[in-house]
């Protein structure tokens, strides 16, 4: 299975010079919990997600329309490919503790976006066959993406 079959094929995002209102907004109105921040030529070249802004705003005693997604998104995003195999996107999510991949084609731009309750939805099949990836594969992955937070904050 790779990660074209699961992806969202049209994913919400934004660019840096979007505010943290209007990004807020969007992300409520999308019901979603993360946007890739692209540039002109649709690049990807960030990520921000509502904990990034929420963080960002309790710390910065600024109005949200006054601070910009350049300057709390996270510019070391970890990507994906279409094709993809599945087990090595999730391997990519555990590794560096994310559970969301935007798919990017081979010149960085903006193709998808994959999440791990995206691949928790697509672990079954209709038929009641075996699935190519199984509820391990996926629970190993979160558990990995979670545990990341030192034993005594988990107190």
């Amino acid at each position: 299975m790779n990660v074209r079959e699961v992806m969202v094929k049209a994913p919400h995002f934004c660019d840096a010079q979007m505010n943290c209102a209007a990004a807020i907004e969007h992300l409520w109105t999308a019901g979603c919990g993360a946007l890739p921040v692209v540039d002109a030529g649709k690049k990807v070249i960030g990520i921000v997600t509502d904990r990034d802004i929420c963080i960002a705003l309790g710390t910065r005693n600024r109005r949200a329309s006054d601070v910009a997604i350049g300057d709390v998104m996270t510019a070391e995003v970890v990507t994906c490919h279409a094709d993809d195999d599945i087990h090595d996107a999730l391997d990519a999510m555990r590794a560096r503790k994310v559970r969301r991949l935007p798919v990017v084609d081979g010149e960085g731009k903006l193709e998808g976006m994959l999440t791990a309750s995206d691949v928790l939805v697509h672990a079954r099949h209709n038929d009641g066959s075996r699935p190519e990836l199984s509820y391990e594969n996926i629970v190993n992955a979160l558990r990995g993406i979670c545990l990341h937070c030192p034993q005594a904050a988990r107190r």
